[in-house]
């Protein structure tokens, strides 16, 4: 059976070609749109590598802090509903470590280089 490449390494060797052959020889509109695929690349690349481990430990976070079983997109939107009628606040325990584990995850996947993600990372 053939399993090699994986999608992550043809996403990957799809958006070092964009990077390093492709945009050198294009200029304009044409080079900022080559720009956009190879950044999309880099987000689609960084979902296939976290994504599944990020995804695992949200899902466990909410059945935890909801104390129901379900999928991670029923137990979102549980979690929004229960914000929404007030069930669930600011003071809950756990939904403040919750948000900012989820968020700093998402944020790893969508823009590592922004400016505030390595130090959130750090902060406790």
């Amino acid at each position: 059976m053939m399993d090699q490449p994986s999608a992550l390494e043809l996403v990957t060797a799809v958006k070092e070609f964009i990077e390093k052959h492709a945009m050198p020889q294009l200029s304009g509109h044409t080079a900022f749109h080559a720009r956009v695929a190879a950044n999309a690349l880099g987000i689609v690349a960084r979902e296939l590598e976290f994504g599944p481990r990020s995804n695992a430990e949200e899902h466990a976070r909410l059945e935890a802090l909801l104390g129901i079983k379900g999928s991670l997109d029923e137990l979102n939107r549980e979690l929004c509903r229960r914000i929404r009628t007030g069930d669930i606040g600011v003071s809950t325990a756990g939904l403040g470590d919750h948000m900012r584990s989820t968020t700093i995850d998402k944020v790893g996947i969508d823009q590592p280089t922004y400016s505030g993600f390595k130090a959130a990372q750090k902060r406790p």
